[in-house]
């Protein structure tokens, strides 16, 4: 039920630090923004940790593949929006899981007969310049031949001619088995000189690219967020309603830890969907709730089994909900009240949320 605040409300700009005391250690260089994101049990590590205390909201707008891919580069951990088929965002996930391993599932592959204009359209939509020719024209076919944006040139050639005719066919690549490690795969690939490097099973069937850009990627991201398998970390968000069917997909395709997206998690049905991920998965998946702005509705969720709790409601600048349900509360206020609830659980069970 919902319940008026007699007292006033504040948000953050209603507030200011008093600076205390600096001591000679105390410099940016010393600073580690390392933040335990799942709750971990007294005189025991987080089992979930982000570089940089940031994470983006599970909306549609947001937060796709593409961002978590940029924020896991970053430090920090993006959750995939739900508000989308359960293949949809399996998928989503899957493809951040398999982006980071370095191993690269090709999501631009053409066939031979397929013609400059299509090759030009499938650039403009995926951005990869890159493109395997496969006999299928999927991601594990036989692979013929690559093309690049240096294969062809748009002011001298007529945009209905075949792949085929201007490709760098089979025989003049540079492949490497299979089951090459990455190690050895970018050390082929400097040796080369290359952009790209197929990997192929022992039918010339592709099987991964592993490209350069990469290599350069995890060596200017050093606080990337990567798994034990040197994946990127990736959230994904799920509902009250799909989730006996959603979960196990997205658990499937990689998520490293899921949250409940909804407006107000103050309900039996967060308890209900907590109750059936314990149930089905125990301890090995991680699952946050949210959100709240008081205490009495962290502990519920904190006593439901929640793995992280998110606070405030409609604070948002493009978030709706306070003008759609009129709820709320100013974060500020929201964030003490819970942050000393946070403090009163730990005391008693020696859990930090």
């Amino acid at each position: 039920m919902a319940y008026y605040f007699s007292e006033p409300s504040h948000t953050f700009n209603e507030y200011l630090l008093v600076p205390g005391y600096s001591s000679a250690e105390c410099m940016p260089a010393n600073v580690s923004l390392r933040t335990p994101i799942v709750k971990y049990k007294k005189g025991e590590k987080s089992a979930l940790y982000a570089n940089i205390p940031m994470v983006s909201a599970i909306m549609q707008a947001v937060s796709d593949d593409r961002m978590a891919i940029a924020l896991a580069q970053e430090g920090g951990i993006s959750f995939i929006f739900g508000s989308q088929s359960i293949e949809s965002e399996a998928a989503m996930v899957s493809r951040v899981k398999n982006y980071k391993a370095g191993f690269i599932v090709s999501d631009s592959n053409v066939k031979p007969d397929t013609t400059l204009e299509e090759v030009l359209k499938l650039k403009e939509r995926t951005g990869h310049s890159t493109m395997a020719v496969t006999d299928d024209g999927t991601a594990n076919g036989k692979l013929l031949g690559i093309v690049t944006s240096r294969d062809y040139r748009v002011s001298r050639m007529e945009r209905s001619v075949k792949v085929e005719e201007f490709m760098t066919p089979f025989d003049k690549l540079i492949t490497a088995p299979a089951d090459t490690s990455l190690k050895i795969a970018n050390d082929i690939i400097w040796d080369n000189k290359l952009n790209s490097l197929p990997l192929v099973d022992d039918k010339q069937h592709l099987v991964y690219m592993v490209f350069r850009k990469d290599y350069d990627s995890h060596k200017a991201n050093s606080l990337e967020l990567l798994d034990e398998h040197k994946r990127y970390v990736v959230g994904a968000g799920i509902n009250t309603r799909d989730y006996a069917e959603r979960v196990p997909a997205l658990v499937e395709a990689g998520a490293d830890v899921l949250c409940i997206d909804s407006s107000e998690g103050f309900s039996e049905w967060q308890s209900r969907t907590l109750e059936w991920v314990r149930t089905k998965y125990k301890d090995t998946v991680k699952v946050g709730a949210g959100n709240v702005v008081d205490r009495e509705g962290f502990r519920f969720l904190a006593e439901a089994g929640a793995d992280f709790i998110k606070v405030g409601i409609g604070g948002g600048s493009i978030c709706i909900t306070r003008e759609q349900k009129g709820i709320g509360r100013g974060q500020a206020t929201a964030l003490i009240e819970v942050a000393a609830a946070r403090d009163e659980y730990f005391k008693e069970t020696g859990v930090y949320i």
